[in-house]
């Protein structure tokens, strides 16, 4: 599409409306002035063009398909692994009554590394918080989307639907935190110490 053509009829009284300021002020303009308004023009043809490509992206496929698609595979992927960890402390379930069949040193050996399975599936619970964290993360960008399509297209914006109350606990909880980004031990232990 050339520059100088109008993107849609609003877009032509935009400047057709710059044209008559400047037709109507022609004598009264300084050479500043006038070049203030060619650039005027120039930008509202810019925005137009921008408006018109974002509104001819292809974002129903983003907002319709690609986003609900990855968040159903992520809630898929919080099944499976909660069946996964449910299926792994049933066999260590089943090792624990072993433990009485075999000899004490083999128990313990058994037991020791029974415990060390029961801690290791603390992941699904993890994993779980990570991956909602996710889920939420792209339903914000879904609406987000959605929005900047819709005003650039002209279309009224549907406001997004408000958050349920979080609870106290909802409210401290942070989940699972990125390497680095947690509370580190010596500020637990300070807050420890600050009770004493």
């Amino acid at each position: 599409m050339p520059d100088g053509n109008p993107i849609n009829p609003e877009d032509d009284r935009i400047e057709a409306a710059v044209r008559a300021v400047l037709g109507s002020m022609a004598g009264d303009l300084t050479a500043r002035e006038a070049a203030l308004l060619a650039e005027l023009e120039a930008l509202g043809r810019t925005i137009a063009r921008a408006k018109a490509e974002i509104a001819a992206l292809s974002v129903d496929d983003i907002t319709g398909a690609h986003i609900p698609s990855a968040t159903d595979e992520l809630d898929a992927i919080v099944g499976h692994t909660a069946e996964a960890t449910n299926e792994i402390l049933d066999c260590c379930e089943v090792l624990e009554r072993l433990q009485s069949e075999v000899p004490e040193a083999a128990a313990a050996a058994l037991q020791g590394a029974v415990t060390r399975i029961y801690e290791a599936c603390s992941f699904q619970d993890i994993t779980g918080q990570r991956i909602s964290k996710v889920v939420s993360a792209l339903k914000a960008i879904e609406s987000r989307v959605e929005a900047a399509v819709a005003n650039a297209a002209g279309r009224p914006v549907a406001s997004a639907p408000a958050a349920a109350p979080r609870t106290e606990g909802q409210e401290l909880a942070q989940g699972p935190q990125l390497p680095g980004g947690g509370t580190s031990q010596a500020e637990i232990d300070r807050l420890l110490a600050s009770f004493d």
